[in-house]
């Protein structure tokens, strides 16, 4: 697999472009409505949000998707489209209708994605406009400008694209996503988009983004708060002319991992853009009984407010890990864990280790922090991805309508 500059708009077929609809109405200039469009209509699959409460972008294209077919995503910043009633679900369905209006689709050819702020109404006329802008402006350049129209508390958009070589033909997969706060496993405050210009059906995109997500999307965590608004859709158009990829077939598991080393990539850029964050700390967890183990044990620790207000005041305060292990649901031995902080070993077979202070302290001043837990209770391993907790993510979060 090769990586490549672009996002989206990277595969054959796909054009995409980000507009200003002022959505927030402070005349901010910021761009806000993204328009992603493929030349000829795509296999599809999404994941979605658990939070019970969902916002209607979500119940309107959850059930698009059940057909396994999307041509275009239209996506808007500033406002979740969330809590909003009957309304809300009015005006997603208008939103894929000005989108497909504008590309010559049929409406149920188009998903729908919202992110912002809940339980206020979508200022149609604004977002009317703004789709129309978006469609007006639709290039195989576009992708960046998409990308950062779905930005909210973001610093900086997030794409990436990926080249490889299933059944003798090449094959590009482009994403682009948004995260930053309200973050937390089994879906996030993210949205992800990702287009692939490869032949997959339907089934098997379903699969392999069941499995990208779960140990990407899953993996992160930055305040421990799951979203209304979650939601992952793929776009295979298939120009790509490779043999079609089914399930059991040889160009699944290339495919299922190119997938998955973009979704890990992006999934990580949003913890490392965490609101307020320093730094990424990344949590390896090996040695465990069983996957659910090893992933609850990472999890629990990249999401300890402990460990996170220790990595932002670089304090090798290692208890906090273990603590954080213990409470985790994973079931292992304390007296057989080994701990490292980077390349430094805090502990060996459940005794503490002296260490060195100071070589503890630039471990956890740099800009990506990693522990490493071995339970010794199995052969499985997992790895979770976070960001240190700051005074600045109180500041973000005490004032975010404003």
């Amino acid at each position: 697999m090769e990586w490549l500059a672009g996002g989206v708009t990277a595969p054959a077929g796909f054009v995409a472009a980000g507009a200003c609809a002022d959505i927030k109405g402070n005349g901010a200039g910021k761009k806000d409505v993204a328009l992603l469009a493929s030349r000829v209509p795509c296999a599809a699959a999404g994941v979605y949000t658990t939070n019970l409460v969902k916002a209607a972008p979500v119940v309107l294209t959850r059930g698009r998707t059940e057909t396994g077919e999307l041509q275009a995503v239209v996506a808007n910043s500033g406002n979740a489209n969330a809590c909003t009633g009957e309304q809300g679900m009015r005006d997603a369905a208008e939103m894929a209708r000005l989108a497909a209006e504008a590309l010559g689709i049929r409406p149920e050819l188009v998903g729908v994605a919202s992110t912002g702020v809940i339980g206020v109404p979508l200022p149609m006329d604004r977002v009317s406009a703004g789709i129309r802008a978006a469609a007006a402006a639709l290039s195989p350049e576009g992708g960046a400008d998409a990308a950062e129209a779905i930005m909210t508390t973001d610093t900086f958009p997030k794409q990436v694209a990926a080249r490889l070589e299933i059944g003798g033909a090449t094959v590009t997969i482009g994403a682009m996503a948004k995260g930053s706060g309200m973050i937390h496993p089994n879906m996030a405050t993210m949205l992800g988009f990702v287009t692939t210009d490869a032949a997959v059906d339907a089934a098997a995109l379903r699969e392999a983004l069941r499995e990208a997500t779960d140990r990407s999307f899953n993996m992160i965590t930055v305040d421990g708060d799951t979203s209304t608004n979650d939601m992952v859709l793929v776009l295979a158009n298939g120009l790509a002319g490779n043999a079609p990829v089914t399930l059991g077939s040889a160009g699944y598991r290339p495919f299922a991992d190119a997938l998955t080393a973009v979704l890990t990539h992006l999934a990580k850029e949003i913890a490392r853009d965490g609101e307020g964050a320093t730094k990424l700390i990344e949590v390896r967890v090996t040695g465990a009984r069983s996957l659910d183990d090893a992933r609850k044990a990472a999890r629990a620790v990249c999401g300890s407010s402990l460990v996170k207000a220790a990595v932002f005041g670089a304090d090798a305060n290692w208890g906090r890990v273990l603590a954080a292990l213990g409470y985790s649901g994973a079931q292992f031995d304390p007296g057989k864990v080994d701990l490292w902080l980077g390349g430094l070993q805090m502990m060996r077979a459940g005794e503490p280790l002296a260490f060195n202070e100071e070589a503890a302290t630039r471990l956890l001043q740099q800009k990506e922090v990693v522990f490493t837990a071995d339970l010794h209770a199995g052969e499985c391993e997992a790895t979770a991805w976070g960001c240190d907790l700051t005074y600045d993510y109180v500041k973000i979060n005490g004032s975010y309508r404003t």
